[in-house]
């Protein structure tokens, strides 16, 4: 199944349990991996940010408020709510996830597990 079939069927549930999907772009390095998720419109204390065994779920309310005096015409955002779930490796550590949040964007960062850490091997003189 496609990326855009996959969303396609998630948004294409009830009026309300219908999310959007944010955007997420996920950096792997030697260290474990971080993961941008953009979602505009959402105040911190509108996301939530959860870890339950090897799921992380990021989801967020969308706040846009309305001047009094406008009606909108055409509206790009017509869902309130993102959701996304990803199962994470067996490499990565989910106890110590940190998050940022700035300006819509969230910041993810998971490290390897120690077991996964790449690891010098000394070697004895005998």
């Amino acid at each position: 199944m496609t990326n855009s079939t996959a969303n396609a069927k998630q948004t294409m549930t009830s009026r309300d349990d219908a999310v959007m999907l944010p955007p997420v772009d996920v950096i792997e390095d030697s260290s474990g991996i971080t993961l941008y998720a953009d979602i505009p419109g959402v105040p911190k204390d509108r996301l939530n940010l959860q870890v339950e065994s090897d799921t992380l779920t990021i989801e967020a309310d969308v706040v846009l408020e309305e001047p009094e005096a406008m009606d909108a015409n055409h509206a790009e955002v017509s869902l309130a709510r993102y959701r996304r779930v990803f199962t994470l490796s067996k490499e990565l550590d989910p106890t110590k996830v940190s998050a940022e949040f700035e300006q819509g964007v969230l910041k993810l960062r998971i490290p390897k597990a120690d077991h996964a850490q790449p690891r010098k091997i000394q070697i004895a003189v005998s």
